[in-house]
């Protein structure tokens, strides 16, 4: 969960705007939940702190939009939101299911969080080093350091280059 809370943190300090529809939420939160990283209970409030926090990030998602799209066919919806948000970016690890070839024809691409999170951070360093840093102190079971923190989104997220940019600005080096 570390990189989904950088994430909505850097939503939340305005540094890009979020969009998911009903069915990418629960697709996601099924998912948490099979993995045994979340109650279906944590799941459901879970949702609802991110409609509450995030209101203009939903999106109604037609499925003809959906049916038309070439992507794997599990994403699908993925796209056909950010069609709809008129975002031209996809955030995800998993980019094989999101082919260029795919998504070029809605002038979208695909992005690792990694790639994404060096952009913000390139983008407003001094308010990526503050969403950091107030993640780190809010952090409490466990509690985790700035430094504790860039491991884990560097090990447990595959975020070596985010974790390496934040590490350099903050403690002067890896």
């Amino acid at each position: 969960m570390p990189l989904c809370d950088t994430l909505l943190r850097a939503a939340e300090a305005e540094l890009y705007q979020v969009h998911f529809s009903q069915e990418i939420l629960d697709g996601a939160t099924r998912n948490l939940v099979k993995k045994g990283r979340m109650t279906d209970d944590k799941a459901a409030r879970f949702q609802q702190m991110l409609k509450t926090h995030f209101p203009e990030a939903m999106v109604e998602v037609p499925p003809e939009l959906v049916a038309v799209m070439s992507n794997e066919p599990g994403d699908r919806q993925v796209v056909a939101a950010a069609i709809i948000a008129k975002t031209g970016v996809v955030v995800t690890a998993n980019l094989k299911h999101f082919p260029a070839e795919a998504l070029i024809p809605w002038g979208i691409e695909a992005w690792h969080p990694d790639d994404f999170l060096v952009h913000l951070d390139e983008s407003f360093p001094k308010k990526m080093i503050q969403v950091i840093r107030q993640q780190s102190e809010d952090l409490q079971n466990p509690p985790l350091t700035v430094a504790e923190l860039l491991d884990n989104l560097e090990t447990n997220n595959r975020l070596p280059k985010f974790a390496s940019n934040i590490r350099l600005r903050e403690f002067g080096g890896d």
